[in-house]
């Protein structure tokens, strides 16, 4: 399998190399370098979309989450999406025309505009940097995890976070998001690929949808019902992941500014399409292979069950393939990210343009160390840290979309959300109660978010109705 390997990876580094020579310019403007010129077609913005948003946490964990937790998985993440899809039509169209009025950098310095207010970006870049971190974190860890326990003599577990972390930075340093959007497109044709051809080896050896339901059924049939073996999709559950997944594009800087960076509107209903297709044709091959792991995995750990389904047991050309599919989901959703952050630090700085792009630049550097550091400490369950990131970044919704809805947003939605942004954190590290009224942190604040947030948009859009008429 080494020589195939080899070749996959060589081709794969080839193809980067040649979309940052591309990519490149040498007196390129900070917009160029940050936003790509803001003129991405539909074919690539659809796939440094999709690409982005289903990554290493959608190749690995969403068979063991299917393994696991049963086929509420897919309620989880192929219904969220569905609805994601939708609400993107809308948000794309006024987002759009918003930031054409007020100008955009970033989420952060457009929020900052639009409420003339320095602590709303405050407010957006914090959270961002505080949930896209371990965000990242999920996808280094995830790939090494894989990586070390399919080649334990290679390298060590840090060797292949740092690998990961230092091509990650040279390449998004030559090309700027540009070259991120090419190595998503890349990407994403490789995971979709890759994930069908093992999608369906798994089905053939676990002997067909039929075969394999009924195994399920004679060793865990609560995999087949909600809410699944261990309880996990209970309703609560499910509709606060629903919001969560719903609200990426507004909460997650990086799906926001590739909204706002398509040639024009028409792009992105296009885009916004092929993004619900691609959905549903990337979320059922993994059905497949939980089915496989639940049949003849079911008590092994993460590690073990990915290595030996993703690799062990297939064809060497493709176990080959997988790896490299694999290092290309992280290394595309890790520049994504990380890259996001460096555009949020860089909307909110004012003054010369080459000193901001060296903090920038900086900053970036900064951001992968922290992601490094930190992709050693958090645990496996990859989809799991993955959804308190969504719902972590979703407190700050309201923010964003009064920033989009009114010309002058009102201030009190900045206290409702700095609140719940900050209930959240501290329930994560337990020092509040986490969750109340039965319900767990995220269902429970959006319980008390989306009703107050409502209250307050349309007083305020009565009073400035009223102070026209007038």
């Amino acid at each position: 399998m080494i020589g195939w390997l080899l070749f996959f990876f060589l081709l794969f580094l080839a193809s980067l190399a040649y979309a940052s020579y591309k990519s490149y310019r040498k007196n390129r403007s900070s917009e160029e370098f940050m936003l790509a010129g803001s003129n991405i077609g539909t074919i690539l913005g659809f796939l440094t979309f999709s690409a982005a948003l289903f990554s290493a946490f959608t190749f690995m964990g969403m068979p063991d989450f299917f393994r696991v937790h049963g086929v509420g998985a897919w309620i989880f993440l192929g219904f969220s999406d569905a609805l994601m899809v939708f609400f993107i039509l809308w948000f794309g169209y006024a987002l759009r025309k918003r930031a054409a009025e007020v100008g955009y950098q970033g989420v952060a310095g457009f929020v900052q505009s639009c409420f003339r207010n320095k602590w709303a970006g405050y407010l957006v870049f914090a959270s961002s940097f505080l949930f896209l971190i371990p965000y990242v974190a999920i996808q280094i860890r995830g790939i090494s995890i894989f990586l070390n326990a399919s080649f334990p003599d290679l390298l060590p577990y840090w060797g292949w976070s740092a690998l990961l972390v230092m091509i990650m930075l040279v390449y998004s340093e030559i090309g700027g998001l540009k070259a991120i959007m090419y190595s998503d497109a890349i990407q994403g044709v490789i995971l979709l690929v890759v994930i069908w051809i093992i999608g369906v080896t798994c089905l053939t050896m676990a002997g067909g949808v039929e075969a394999g339901t009924q195994a399920v059924i004679e060793s865990n049939q609560a995999l087949l019902s909600l809410p699944g073996p261990k309880g996990l999709f209970s309703s609560a559950f499910l509709i606060a992941s629903t919001i969560a997944i719903v609200m990426i594009p507004v909460s997650q800087p990086q799906f926001t500014t590739r909204l706002v960076v398509m040639k024009n509107l028409k792009s992105v209903h296009k885009m916004a399409y092929a993004v619900g297709i691609f959905a549903i044709l990337v979320i059922l091959p993994t059905a497949f292979i939980g089915l496989y792991g639940a049949v003849k995995y079911p008590d092994s750990t993460t590690a073990d069950f990915l290595s030996s389904a993703l690799l062990f047991d297939q064809a060497n050309p493709v176990a080959a393939l997988a790896v490299v599919g694999l290092f290309a989901a992280c290394l595309s959703t890790t520049n994504a990210q990380i890259f996001a952050l460096g555009t949020e630090l860089r909307s909110l700085l004012s003054g010369d343009d080459k000193r901001n792009m060296r903090i920038t630049k900086l900053g970036i550097l900064i951001f992968s160390l922290i992601v490094l550091v930190f992709s050693s400490l958090i645990s496996d369950e990859l989809v799991l840290l993955a959804r308190v990131s969504f719902a972590g970044t979703s407190m700050i919704a309201p923010v964003v979309l009064s920033a989009v809805i009114f010309k002058n947003p009102p201030k009190s939605i900045l206290i409702l959300s700095t609140c719940a942004l900050g209930y959240f954190v501290l329930s994560l590290l337990g020092w509040v109660p986490a969750g109340f009224a039965g319900l767990p942190t995220d269902a429970a604040m959006y319980l008390i978010l989306i009703p107050t947030s409502a209250a307050l948009m349309l007083v305020h859009h009565s009073k400035n109705k009223k102070l026209h008429a007038a």
